[in-house]
């Protein structure tokens, strides 16, 4: 319901075989960009503010570009660089005798962006690319991360006697990574002199003899945070690696034709046609890597920390095509069939069922079907609709939050007024600002008898570090609601004694988690109720959350949950939520 932005997705594509043998067996030596394009779209859901496309041709003569990128910003951006990376019809289908093209290589990297940061632009659109007069000193970067130790990073590499252009996480990365790469290199040089190469001899030995997972392990030791990391350089070497606590997602495929890695699983499975066991998941700590020669191998980086895969992957922003993702969303949703029934008295004869379009429905259909397992007849409607998403140049809050309601209508008639419950079920609540100026002013004109609004995860409680657009802890409507109840009861002294512990103990612990500690999550769920009814509304409602039990038993292999129990995986997590608090306190403070 309230769109959240995701962290970015990823595709990559290592075709291992001479571009003439996808001619011949596919009729076009596209085969790998078209491949690309497919992939992009598929993951369309996980960035639509930029796209960047970049190739590696292992067959480019000295003189000839070898390494090219494509970005564009919006959300028709990869529409946009596909356009100017294919050749226009009226250039022939297929032919590779005739003009060189760009981007016709063996190496392809796709990704699509949603910023966290507040950082737009299209020098902030991936891929990276660091130049370099020599081929394997060129490096090509795109990832699904954000780090949380940026700052230590900086001062890394600024006592290096380095000076990065600017100061973002994607930079640093690529000019720490750079700057070992080319001791990778230099190291190499050392080599083949001492095998007394010289000239063009000691450049193929470079490129034929660089070692990726050095690189890897002297750059990726340093950064903490959630991220999938992809990369290409010049030489021909791609790789792919995991961040060592597993948060985020990364699945590859390998045959004697290709090599593919994606962010999702369904979208290889979907553009190579493939069974679900064909494709693997990538392990925490773990890299993917391919070499000039198309040898690929799978290596540990870096050990394997405390596993905490997203559990909001599941949830919400990976395709629910997925197959175990849709039986887990299903999951969800049976397992609130209690505490439902609870909320309407047991009155299932007087009560409609529905869903907030469109991330929900699965989980819907899984509460219905519990219902209807236990030998509930249950009533279904389409009671809630999503129009087109509304765009104003009007910027009053009042006016553009009056447009903003009317991006949901209502199937007028499908219950009775003052007769039927309307439970309706959606995938999360974040900020409430939707469920406050929308959903329930037009649920309200039904006049249910009462509704019962169901989130199938748990409270959101603490922000996201590791590539969620979550990051403000004063946007949360479960903070803000304990906040008002630590008030109420006269406790504010609880909010000065975190901030204290917050700025003295960065570290330590998360102290925020002391905020939400006085109070059961009933008593949140009611306070929220209390902040997000918009004035006027007569409508009872009441509102039922996932527990964190049940989100485990239902997503059993992915017990990342810091969003709903505070509990972060790795030391910069926790210092940022201990920071965000901090960050609220002051900014109330300067209202006053």
């Amino acid at each position: 319901m309230e769109q959240l932005k995701h962290e970015c997705g990823v595709a990559m594509i290592r075709l291992l075989k001479p571009l003439e043998y996808y001619e011949r067996k596919y009729g076009t030596w596209r085969y790998g960009l078209n491949k690309l394009y497919l992939m992009m779209e598929k993951q369309h859901n996980r960035g639509q503010e930029g796209a960047g496309a970049a190739c590696v041709s292992l067959d480019a003569p000295a003189g000839e570009e070898y390494m090219f990128r494509e970005r564009a910003e919006g959300k028709d951006a990869i529409t946009e660089i596909f356009r100017r990376i294919s050749p226009s019809s009226a250039d022939g289908n297929s032919d590779l005798t005739g003009e060189k093209y760009s981007f016709a290589g063996q190496l392809y990297m796709g990704h699509l962006r949603y910023s966290t940061t507040d950082k737009h632009g299209l020098q902030y659109v991936h891929p990276f690319l660091r130049r370099n007069n020599w081929r394997a000193k060129n490096l090509c970067l795109c990832g699904n991360f954000n780090m949380t130790n940026i700052d230590e990073v900086f001062e890394l590499l600024t006592q290096q006697g380095q000076s990065p252009r600017i100061y973002g996480d994607a930079y640093i990365m690529l000019e720490l990574m750079g700057h070992r790469l080319d001791r990778e290199v230099e190291r190499l040089y050392g080599d083949a002199r001492m095998k007394g190469l010289e000239g063009v001899f000691i450049t193929r030995y470079i490129d034929d003899n660089i070692q990726m997972s050095n690189v890897l392990r002297t750059t990726m030791a340093h950064f903490d945070g959630g991220y999938v990391m992809c990369g290409l350089t010049g030489s021909g070497e791609m790789f792919t690696m995991r961040d060592p606590w597993g948060i985020r997602p990364a699945f590859y495929y390998q045959d004697d034709e290709v090599v593919a890695v994606a962010s999702e699983r369904p979208v290889i499975q979907t553009t190579f046609d493939l069974e679900t066991n064909d494709i693997h998941e990538l392990l925490p700590g773990q890299s993917l890597i391919v070499n000039r020669s198309g040898r690929c191998q799978l290596e540990q980086i870096l050990p394997e920390k405390k596993y905490s895969a997203c559990s909001f992957e599941r949830i919400y922003f990976s395709r629910g095509s997925d197959y175990d993702i849709y039986q887990e969303r299903k999951r969800l949703g049976e397992q609130l069939m209690p505490a439902i029934k609870e909320a309407i008295g047991g009155d299932i004869s007087h009560t409609v069922f529905s869903y907030i379009p469109n991330t929900a429905e699965v989980a819907f259909l899984g509460l219905t079907d519990g219902f209807r397992r236990a030998e509930h007849d249950v009533r279904i409607e389409k009671v809630v609709w999503k129009d087109i998403k509304l765009r104003t140049f009007i910027t009053e809050d009042k006016e553009r939050n009056d447009l903003a309601a009317h991006v949901y209508d209502i199937s007028y008639g499908s219950l009775r007024a003052q007769v039927d419950n309307l439970v309706i079920i959606d995938d999360s609540v974040v900020r409430g600002t939707t469920l406050k100026e929308s959903i329930f002013k037009i649920l309200d004109r039904l006049h249910p008898k009462k509704i019962v609004m169901v989130s199938s995860s748990p409270q959101i409680r603490s922000p996201d570090c590791y590539g969620i657009d979550m990051s403000s802890l004063g946007e949360l409507c479960a903070f803000r609601a304990a906040i008002a109840l630590i008030r109420e009861n006269g406790m504010s002294r609880l909010i000065d004694d975190t901030y204290h512990a917050c700025k003295a103990q960065p570290l330590a612990m998360n102290h925020v988690r002391a905020i939400y500690a006085p109070f059961t999550a009933e008593q949140i769920s009611r306070k929220m109720v209390e902040m997000l009814r918009p004035e006027g509304m007569t409508t009872p409602v009441e509102m039922v959350f996932q527990s964190i039990a049940g989100l485990h038993e239902a997503c059993p292999n992915h017990p990342g949950d810091w969003y709903f129990t505070g509990h972060y995986p790795t030391p910069g997590g926790i210092r940022m939520v201990n920071q965000a608090f901090v960050n609220y306190v002051e900014n109330e403070e300067k209202r006053r």
